[in-house]
């Protein structure tokens, strides 16, 4: 095939040309693209871990700073992570998860808390 141009012609079943740019008429068959379906965001939940170091008030203090807890939410999740080693402060997506958590223990290491906050999926 040197210097030839092939021409190609849309043709119907029933021996009509296609025009290139014409609509498809009623009835005729068209493919569609699938769209995507949102999904929700996978949400993570912000864990806090006990140790021998970090005080209760400071615990109490952060809990109500970062996570906007009440006087009593912030001492119930401070209490189960002094007696059981671990609690979930809350539940975000992952972006706000990690965030809370690297602020609070930046916080905590600005004042010399060993405090450790981990991020897991729910």
């Amino acid at each position: 095939m040197t210097g030839k141009v092939l021409e190609v012609e849309l043709v119907r079943a029933g021996g009509e040309k296609d025009p290139p740019s014409k609509a498809p008429e009623h009835g005729e068959d068209i493919e569609l693209e699938d769209k995507p379906i949102s999904q929700t965001p996978r949400r993570y939940k912000v864990i806090f871990h006990n140790d021998d170091y970090t005080t209760m008030e400071f615990v109490v203090e952060v809990l109500k700073r970062f996570f906007h807890k009440t006087d009593t939410e912030a001492v119930h999740i401070m209490l189960t992570v002094h007696k059981t080693g671990a609690a979930v402060a809350g539940v975000y997506t992952r972006d706000v998860a990690e965030t809370k958590s690297t602020q609070v223990m930046d916080y905590a290491r600005e004042n010399g808390m060993p405090l450790l906050l981990t991020t897991e999926p729910e």
